[in-house]
């Protein structure tokens, strides 16, 4: 009984992040300090670097 309930909180808790994730990212990220956390991080990431922001700062990777 305990994992049927468990598994039902589950898949009700990813349906609620699903269906509100850029509510609860607008949340987050109306703060500063987690703001610039998120970008700090996100920077670290060769993929975000390489891919995403020359697309943002309008350049092209030679």
């Amino acid at each position: 009984m305990r994992v049927i309930l468990w598994l039902f909180f589950l898949i009700v808790g990813i349906y609620a992040l699903n269906r509100y994730k850029y509510r609860i990212l607008n949340g987050v990220l109306a703060y500063d300090l987690l703001r610039k956390l998120v970008v700090r991080v996100s920077m670290r990431m060769p993929y975000l670097r390489e891919k995403i922001l020359p697309q943002v700062l309008g350049r092209s990777i030679l």
